[in-house]
């Protein structure tokens, strides 16, 4: 069988609330979920023993091979698929690690799509759906890649029709644990954040054929409960958020997921363009990306 090829998109999460802490110390969460135009590479030569190798960029931020999510997902499907065909893995890593863009997630669930067509499972196959949330949170989110409403643990995705929208995308080289983000937070298990009414209010977003206006606007209603957390942890952060804020163009800038990544979104992609340009020359060492969202 010839080598499998996939991409693995980077996840933005356009906004994010957090409902409350679970019982069982999960937090539930709300978060409308994009995803770029910028992605890791994963390849699997099928028929051979697991293994992964990783190049790129970023390669030496994923430390040991054998804790990576890519390994983990397969071992958990071969637990619950028969004679599963595994193979080698080859990472070509690009993404910032640690970055609140589900990079790790993403090369997951890039993982499972691939393991899927190597051993011919539809993609909706309960055992592949129950490793991807097994794995990670932001798994079974990145195995569709497509935008959605993500509720509960990652568990429950709603479609939306998300128009292309122009970004820019700024990772300041700074890792943030997740973790350490949601321990700043400070929930207790059990603890709402938000009031019982709010639980039940459902927001309205556009419907298919919105505009980048339309989506805007809507947007801007809604928030990131993780960006102030993040920002006593990496107030560095805040300098990404003012150098996007402040550029020529910008019709929204926020932090994805737990940071410390953040993103703009422009009208169209000169303007975006030109934004990612300036913040690259002003601040060499950042990670920069400008493309687009859908």
């Amino acid at each position: 069988m010839p080598a499998l090829e996939d991409d693995a998109r980077a996840k933005v999460n356009l906004t994010l609330r957090v409902v409350g802490r679970r019982v069982d110390g999960y937090h539930d969460l709300e978060s409308v979920v994009a995803f770029a135009d910028c992605a890791d590479r994963l390849t699997l030569d099928a028929g051979c023993e697991l293994a992964l190798t990783t190049t790129g960029p970023r390669a030496e931020e994923c430390g040991d091979s054998a804790d990576n999510l890519v390994i983990k997902a397969a071992r958990l499907l071969g637990e619950r698929v028969e004679n599963l065909q595994f193979g080698r893995f080859a990472l070509d890593k690009q993404l910032p690690v640690a970055a609140g863009i589900g990079g790790g997630s993403a090369d997951a669930a890039a993982a499972l799509r691939l393991l899927a067509r190597a051993n011919n499972l539809a993609i909706d196959d309960p055992r592949l759906i129950e490793v991807a949330l097994l794995t990670g949170a932001d798994v079974p989110v990145c195995l569709e890649s497509q935008a959605c409403v993500m509720t509960g643990v990652g568990d429950s995705l709603t479609p939306l029709h998300l128009p292309r929208l122009p970004c820019v995308m700024v990772n300041p080289r700074v890792p943030v644990a997740t973790k350490d983000v949601f321990k700043e937070l400070g929930l207790k298990n059990g603890e709402l954040r938000v009031g019982f009414s709010d639980v039940l209010k459902a927001p309205k977003w556009p419907a298919a054929g919105a505009s980048i206006d339309d989506w805007i606007k809507v947007l801007h209603a809604g928030v990131n409960d993780l960006e102030a957390p993040a920002l006593k942890i990496e107030p560095v952060i805040g300098e990404v958020l003012s150098a996007l804020r402040e550029a020529e163009g910008t019709r929204l800038a926020r932090m994805s997921g737990s940071g410390a990544t953040c993103f703009a979104i422009f009208a169209d992609d000169a303007d975006a363009q030109r934004a990612a340009a300036s913040i690259q020359l002003a601040h060499p060492l950042w990670w920069v990306h400008a493309g687009a969202l859908s």
